[in-house]
């Protein structure tokens, strides 16, 4: 059973690295593939949002809910987790699963810290009245960030799924791709925020009006 085990992961290591006609191995390319058209589907969210942010005749409006520097702490944290994730790849690159762990789990607690403090944002913002079905505002604001808080908590996912295949023994060097296709898809959700960041918390919505 042993050697079946080692004979598996001998076959998963070498297609990791197979190669396609674009130079880049399959499941990267896979990856880079999903991430792209994930990045659709974040545009479309953000435009409507850009778009109907504006458009409520009832409030709560942006302005009167946002709490700047609370969700600019909250986006350091998450920002911060990037440096951990890049932390990780170094670590598992060059053979030390001690510290590959460790920055593993740093990264899933930073996730984490960060889908908490949207929860907690979420809920302050029902209590003041801003519920999904309160105005445009509400719906799109909803919809685009918990669509984005969705991502963070399935790379929380992959992170611990990772984290396990380390404990098991079940991730050596060779294998270090496991853990950069993760670390990409981090970074994407990462980036991702920065905009909605930008676009929802610091850029004015001028004056509310037009059809709710």
């Amino acid at each position: 059973m042993a050697q079946i085990g080692r004979s598996m992961d001998v076959h998963v290591v070498e297609s990791e690295h197979e190669r396609t006609s674009t130079g880049l191995p399959h499941l990267k390319l896979a990856m880079w593939l999903f991430l792209a058209s994930d990045c659709l589907l974040f545009g479309a969210l953000i435009s409507t949002y850009v778009l109907y942010r504006g458009a409520s005749r009832v409030g709560p409006y942006p302005a009167e809910v946002f709490d700047i520097p609370y969700t600019s702490v909250s986006s350091f944290v998450l920002l911060a987790s990037s440096l951990t994730m890049v932390l990780a790849l170094a670590a598992i690159q060059r053979g030390d699963q001690g510290q590959l762990r460790v920055w593993l789990l740093a990264t899933a607690m930073l996730g984490t810290t960060f889908v908490g403090g949207q929860v907690f944002e979420f809920t302050t913002f029902a209590d003041e009245g801003l519920t999904l079905t309160t105005n445009l505002f509400s719906t799109t604001f909803y919809v685009l960030t918990g669509f984005h808080g969705t991502h963070v908590a399935v790379g929380i996912l992959m992170l611990l799924t990772v984290l396990a295949l380390s404990f098991a023994g079940r991730l050596p060097p060779e294998r270090a791709m496991t853990v950069e296709l993760v670390g990409l898809y981090w970074h994407f959700v990462d980036v991702v925020w920065i905009v909605i960041f930008t676009v929802v918390y610091l850029i004015p919505t001028g004056t509310p009006g037009g059809a709710q």
